[in-house]
This record gives C-alpha cells, structure tokens and sequence, in this order.
C-alpha cells in the first residue's frame, strides 16, 4: 500500500483509510508508539491498555456469578 504524505495545516502527515484503521483496529484519538528504524522505516504500534487488578478482579467475579453452574459442572 502506497501513501503519499500531504501538508494537514502547518505539518505534514499521512491520511489512513477507514479500511485500513478497520485492519489494524485503530480508531480517531488511539494513541500509537512512533520508532525509526535502521534504514528509515517508521512503525506505528498502537498502545494497549494493560488492565488493571481492579478490573481484571471484578471481570472474574462477573463471570463466575454468570457462568457459575458451568463452572460447578466442569469441576
């Protein structure tokens, strides 16, 4: 895929499609790492929130409630 960089007011920048935003499941105001690599390759890596204990506890606890018959069974 080819992109041309165009002037967006005093800068300079790169527009991406709704496709590709779809593809790398990015989407306006997703905050991206920029790295320079050897050669002048430039990757974009979009940043992932990690979850936090909090809410990685109380997802647990609402699939248990949800699903906790199932569980009981398989256990």
């Amino acid at each position: 895929m080819t992109k041309t960089i165009t002037r967006i007011g005093n800068s300079q920048g790169i527009i991406f499609d709704t496709a590709l935003m779809d593809l790398a499941r990015l989407k306006v105001g997703d905050q991206v790492t920029v790295s320079l690599h050897e050669g002048g390759s430039i990757v974009l890596t979009p940043v992932r929130p990690v979850i936090g204990p909090e809410r990685a506890a109380s997802t647990a606890e609402r699939l248990i409630e949800k699903n906790g018959e199932l569980f009981r069974r398989l256990s």
